[in-house]
């Protein structure tokens, strides 16, 4: 279902495992309830296998989705024939992902930089003895990718019968231990030994005084540009295959990205380096155009960026709880959203509205209610809701921690921490409590959003 950005919708942040089951199951449950609600955009996480920590930001793989979506139900199509031509149609990645992952298990789940060498630099015959000795393992990692694809496409279909879009997220970088990285070292810059000798990041701001040092290995562009960026297409065609909108979760990396010489301990020492972004996203362009893309240009973003944007006319993001500051040309605050652009509460990143308002100082609260002209005893919830669909964002998202106004108990993600992450899930009582459907309806028709022309 192609996606208008002309039209002005609302639409719900909700992980997949965050639904009560964690899984699948549950999905069309939800759907109904978006319909009932009038809320005709599905923004989630990457769906990608995460590593121990859970992050859906660093991945086993860049097109593999998580087995662990997957309920007890199983979809209606699984016929051999279908399974043999999603195997043909997907072994770019599929082949390699099912050795990465058979071959991890094979060794504790070890790194695959950690494998004996005849593994680690992906010896034929060592692969092809693997391959032999383990067809059954092998076969069950395509046949969960199968039936994750069967049933990812029952999804895509019973919302497009409600009107709802799915909207994805694309993290930039990919994880050092991915199967990505071990299938092609050559599309990352990696020394003999299969290590990192730069990793990603970004530099000292407001927020991190050492800057946030992400380790993630950096592309080989020469590379991706010799090759006629071959990965970054097939792997943006799989998404829009799988969503019908896509965020770029930092988008600048497109443009320049801040390299930290892999010895560093933190991101204070780098220096940004340009990369060829505006080459990717044009040979994109010849295959898809307009763009379903959104970009993630939050932070300090420079007019190189903006330009790039521009030129593709993707839209950007706001993010109304960055408003509340002196500086009139802050593009957060409600009076500067334009209407090419994604209006939030909050996103995962951030804490819940109620639990950041909670937070604030008692002055910091009384500007943010005079900004917002709500009431000493209004509901601030509310009057974040309604700020961001009245706004001249064309779409308006909202997790659903807000909906349901929940304090900080269920936030999502706290930057720069590594316990604790991504697992808030809801309950269905929740949903039905307090009419939650009918003022969500209530708060989207008031703003003229989610109305067919």
């Amino acid at each position: 279902m192609s996606y208008d950005f002309q039209q002005r919708r609302a639409g719900v942040l909700l992980h997949p495992t965050s639904l009560p089951s964690r899984t699948l199951e549950d999905a069309e449950r939800w759907l109904d309830f978006m319909a009932e609600s009038n809320l005709g955009v599905w923004q989630m996480l990457p769906l990608g296998v995460p590593q121990a920590d859970y992050s859906p930001y660093q991945c086993l793989s860049a097109f593999a989705a998580n087995p662990a979506l997957l309920g007890s139900h199983t979809p209606a199509e699984t016929s051999d024939s279908g399974y043999r031509d999603f195997c043909t149609q997907e072994a770019h990645w599929l082949d390699d992902f099912a050795l990465f992952s058979c071959i991890k298990s094979a060794h504790q789940n070890s790194a695959w930089f950690h494998w004996p060498e005849e593994f680690k630099w992906r010896n034929k015959d060592a692969l092809q003895q693997f391959d032999y000795t383990h067809c059954n393992d092998l076969q069950a990692v395509k046949w969960e990718q199968y039936r994750l694809h069967q049933q990812w496409q029952q999804l895509r279909n019973d919302a497009s019968a409600r009107d709802i879009h799915l909207f994805g997220d694309l993290p930039i970088f990919v994880a050092h231990d991915s199967a990505d990285v071990w299938a092609c070292p050559q599309r990352f810059l990696l020394d003999e030994q299969g290590q990192p000798t730069w990793v990603t990041g970004v530099p000292p701001d407001y927020f991190s005084k050492t800057g946030q040092r992400w380790g993630n290995p950096h592309y080989n562009w020469d590379y991706h540009v010799e090759e006629g960026f071959q990965w970054w297409l097939a792997r943006l065609e799989h998404h829009f295959r799988w969503f019908d909108l896509v965020r770029i979760d930092h988008f600048r990396g497109l443009q320049a990205v801040w390299m930290i010489d892999a010895g560093e301990e933190t991101a204070v020492n780098g220096h940004w380096q340009e990369v060829p972004g505006e080459q990717l996203l044009a040979a994109l362009q010849r295959h898809i155009d307009p763009l379903p893309l959104v970009a993630e240009d939050l932070g300090i973003i420079t007019p190189e960026v903006r330009e790039l944007k521009q030129k593709y006319q993707l839209p950007g993001m706001a993010v109304l709880q960055f408003a509340f500051d002196a500086f009139e040309d802050n593009p957060h605050k409600p009076a500067n959203i334009s209407p090419d652009c994604v209006v939030y509460t909050g996103t995962h990143d951030n804490d819940t509205t109620l639990g950041w308002y909670q937070s604030l100082p008692e002055d910091t609260q009384q500007f943010v209610r005079e900004m917002l002209h709500m009431p000493a005893h209004g509901d601030i919830v509310d009057a974040m809701i309604s700020t961001a669909m009245e706004s001249r964002a064309n779409l308006a998202m909202v997790p659903l921690q807000d909906f349901l106004k929940l304090g900080s108990e269920a936030r999502m993600n706290t930057p720069g921490t590594a316990n604790g992450n991504w697992r808030w899930k809801f309950h269905w009582e929740q949903l039905s409590a307090d009419d939650l459907a009918t003022h969500i309806n209530h708060q989207i028709t008031r703003s003229k959003r989610n109305i067919s022309s």
